[in-house]
């Protein structure tokens, strides 16, 4: 995101021209709005010095180590049961995840070796380890991957700041009862204490809107913006900031009159108001500019999205991913836990249907569990139903906990990676089995389930015709299905063109995917980032997708969006795209005034 600095002055009760805040744009992770301070929380490893230590000091270094350790577990087991009440309990155990890196064998290893061989300072040996992964994950182009380096990054910076205090090195600061927190990165070690309520809203230059962070965040409810280019550079310790998440912005140092106004509109939206309440752009029916109707359905990966999509009014949960309780720990979860998530899920929906889509996670995030080890190519190797189908009892116990749910819920499942009817076949016999399992032990369970395909390799979409005859509905996976078509990674910045304007064979698959659903009467939606994009919607509606799943934090950009097509020009222009032969082509013949 960029930023940017109101040119225009306001003028004071002298007649005097006031500055304008500056004004900083960011994506918003947790919307809501917060007044304060600003407190900096920056810590740089690179600027731990290379110190060495004599001989002698060696065992006293490897003791510090260890006293560290436990007392930063201490403090993690004493946050988690502060968390306790106030985020559901599979967000609270995220922490497990930073407790388990304390005891990770490598994270250990390398640290004691470079003490021992290397006669390496503790705090030295730690930042150089702790720099040393982060750079290789961060070298990997998968967010997931990326947030393990976050975790892991917090955590060498936890036992850090313990050995400082252990030292007498840190000097306290009297923060103020309220503030707003400001970091390079979205990320636990800082945002969240025993003093958390203190924390108004969080303000970052970086970091997931998927991660570990954000999710405790939304959790929190605390207002948080990040993506905010060159922050650090542009806000000073104890500048005061209004930080408006739910539109996007934070205006530092900001005018008498102006911090009134908020004030008063903070004063009014009492949290548990704000927590319910439908903003003025969440209008529905969503309509195109020439009238017509789209449902727009939410894409959730946690219990806040699915709040913040039911606040929002959207029309259930059309995609729900479970991989969160398989990343937040060592072990499977376990099928109590797993059943108790998904009846939080439905309660959360209120009624609304939700299409839970079955685990999909390939060897790139390391979980031991599932792969032994990371493939040469991990995304085409055992991923989504090929890896479930390998690992019998990891399906088995997803599709028990599924059944096991409220039984007056409305819910689906979304099998991920299909290649072929074969596939969809035995996932189908696998969920009958398990219903006649749980039919003779007399638990209660749900006697019909609809079960889908989620259209993301090139093989479903070309015999989608025959996966029809074998599933109750269709998903399309955009930005997956954009990637396999064109051969084409989307975390790799440098082909970022490719998913920054539509491939007229792309809409030619996703016409004949609508028209196949449309000749034989199967529900069709379709997911992804490149619905949200200016440049591609027209395209897709044009095609004929009338139903989207959206991320609630991305739906008033969406709507925006829609709300500029005509349905006539649209299914002009994926007309035309269904005729030429590549981007360049389709531009040049495109009618006078359509923006892509």
């Amino acid at each position: 995101m960029t930023d940017e600095t109101s040119a225009k002055a306001s003028v004071g009760p002298a007649g005097e021209e006031a500055p304008q805040p500056t004004v900083l744009k960011g994506t918003s992770v947790c919307q809501g709005l917060a007044l304060g301070p600003i407190h900096r929380l920056d810590y740089d490893l690179a600027g731990v010095s290379a110190r060495r230590v004599p001989r002698d000091q060696v065992e006293e270094e490897l003791n510090r180590f260890h006293k560290a350790l436990s007392d930063s577990r201490d403090q993690l087991l004493e946050l988690k049961a502060h968390l306790q009440d106030k985020v559901p309990a599979d967000h609270a155990r995220i922490l497990d995840t930073h407790i388990v890196y304390l005891k990770d064998s490598v994270f250990l290893s390398d640290v004691e070796n470079l003490i021992l061989a290397e006669q390496m300072s503790l705090e030295s040996a730690i930042a150089k380890v702790i720099s040393d992964f982060d750079r290789i994950f961060r070298l990997v182009e998968s967010d997931l991957l990326r947030e393990r380096a976050v975790d892991l990054r917090d955590v060498g910076i936890r036992v850090l700041r313990n050995l400082e205090r252990a030292a007498g090195d840190v000097e306290e600061l009297v923060l103020p009862v309220n503030y707003v927190l400001v970091a390079r990165e979205l990320s636990i070690v800082d945002m969240f204490n025993l003093d958390g309520e203190h924390v108004q809203g969080i303000l970052t230059e970086a970091g997931s809107l998927t991660s570990h962070a954000a999710i405790l965040a939304r959790s929190m409810r605390i207002p948080t913006l990040t993506g905010v280019e060159d922050l650090l550079d542009k806000v000073e310790e104890g500048d005061f900031v209004i930080l408006d998440a739910t539109e996007g912005v934070v205006r530092v140092k900001p005018d008498p009159i102006l911090r009134a106004q908020y004030k008063e509109a903070q004063e009014e939206q009492h949290p548990e108001s704000l927590r319910n309440e439908r903003p003025d752009w969440a209008q529905w029916p969503a309509r195109l500019a020439s009238g017509e109707v789209l449902e727009l359905a939410a894409a959730c990966g946690n219990l806040p999205d699915v709040e913040r999509a039911i606040t929002l009014g959207m029309e259930g949960i059309g995609l729900y991913r479970t991989e969160l309780l398989y990343l937040v720990g060592r072990k499977a979860p376990s099928l109590d836990s797993l059943v108790s998530h998904y009846d939080c899920v439905l309660e959360q929906a209120h009624g609304q249907p939700v299409t839970f889509r079955l685990l999909d996670i390939d060897s790139s995030l390391e979980v031991d569990y599932l792969h032994e080890e990371r493939e040469p190519n991990p995304g085409l190797g055992r991923m989504g139903v090929r890896l479930l189908l390998a690992r019998d009892a990891v399906l088995r116990t997803q599709l028990q906990a599924l059944l096991r749910t409220k039984t007056d819920s409305k819910l689906r499942i979304a099998v991920p990676k299909i290649v072929d009817c074969g596939e969809l076949r035995r996932v189908k016999e696998i969920l009958f089995e398990e219903r006649f399992a749980l039919k003779k032990t007399g638990v209660r369970f749900h006697e019909k389930i609809e079960v889908g395909a989620v259209i993301e390799t090139p093989a479903s979409a070309l015999g989608v015709r025959d996966l029809i005859d074998e599933v109750d509905f269709l998903s399309i996976s955009l930005d997956s299905l954009q990637q396999y078509l064109l051969a084409a990674d989307r975390d790799n910045k440098d082909i970022a063109p490719f998913f920054e304007r539509v491939h007229p064979f792309v809409v030619r698959v996703i016409r004949d995917i609508v028209a196949a659903c449309t000749e034989r009467e199967r529900p069709l939606d379709a997911f992804g980032f490149t619905a949200v994009s200016a440049e591609t919607l027209p395209f897709l509606i044009g095609a004929g997708l009338r139903r989207f799943s959206i991320a609630p934090v991305v739906l008033q950009r969406f709507l925006t969006q829609m709300a500029k097509i005509g349905l006539t020009d649209a299914e002009k222009a994926a007309k035309i795209a269904t005729r030429v032969s590549c981007p360049q082509e389709l531009s040049s013949v495109l009618p006078p005034g359509f923006t892509r």
